[in-house]
């Protein structure tokens, strides 16, 4: 999800940039020590990058919301789940940040708040919904699914908070105005959004597993084959 540029006060683009900023940084940390360990671990980092950059590339206007949020498909699920929720953050920052630059999608004082949002609350909430799914010994296509269609869920909802957040000085209610904002997400493209970018993550971790199981293996994804 990402919000628009120029949205955001001041006040709250630092809040966002600071409580991003530190899963960034622990996200760089991670990424540096794991490709000590495993060289071909950074092309794979780079891969579901650009993967995380093309899902995240095509902006849905919510005209309800007037232009201030485009929803999309957001990937973070999905790379969550392969490298980890830290180095999942990190993808996302730099595929927003890319977007923000060069293509107009999102922007700078936002990108804070995009971070949160898509990156921090899509990647762990993903990826904790897959290690639950897991411990329920479901198939693990319906891991994948559920890691998708909550990660996509919860990067939604923090949009809604984000947003929400902006009535309290105008003597609006929080909780009604993000509630609002996320049933305009749930009934308009996101409700469909979200099961097909499930259904997308539990197939690619089935393909993954068919045709090269080692990468689920090496990753620590699965205990055995």
């Amino acid at each position: 999800m990402h919000i628009t540029e120029g949205i955001l006060p001041i006040q709250w683009v630092f809040t966002w940039f600071g409580v991003s900023a530190p899963f960034v940084g622990i996200g760089v940390f991670h990424i540096k020590r794991k490709k000590k360990i495993s060289p071909a671990y950074l092309p794979l980092v780079g891969m579901l990058g650009a993967a995380v950059f093309v899902f995240s590339c095509f902006p849905i206007p919510v005209i309800a919301l007037n232009g201030m949020t485009t929803s999309h498909p957001c990937g973070t699920g999905m790379s969550a789940v392969l490298l980890g929720p830290f180095v999942s953050v990190v993808v996302a920052a730099i595929a927003l940040l890319i977007q923000a630059l060069f293509l107009a999608h999102g922007g700078l004082t936002t990108l804070g708040g995009n971070i949160f949002s898509m990156g921090i609350l899509g990647s762990f909430s993903g990826y904790f919904a897959f290690k639950i799914a897991q411990r329920a010994k479901l198939p693990l296509f319906w891991c994948g699914f559920f890691a998708g269609m909550i990660s996509d869920l919860f990067t939604y909802l923090g949009t809604s908070i984000e947003l929400g957040f902006l009535v309290i000085n105008k003597g609006g209610s929080f909780f009604k105005a993000a509630g609002e904002i996320f049933a305009v997400f749930m009934m308009t493209s996101q409700g469909v959004l979200c099961i097909v970018e499930g259904v997308v993550v539990g197939f690619v971790l089935v393909f993954i597993y068919k045709r090269k199981p080692g990468i689920l293996l090496s990753l620590g994804i699965i205990k055995n084959l």
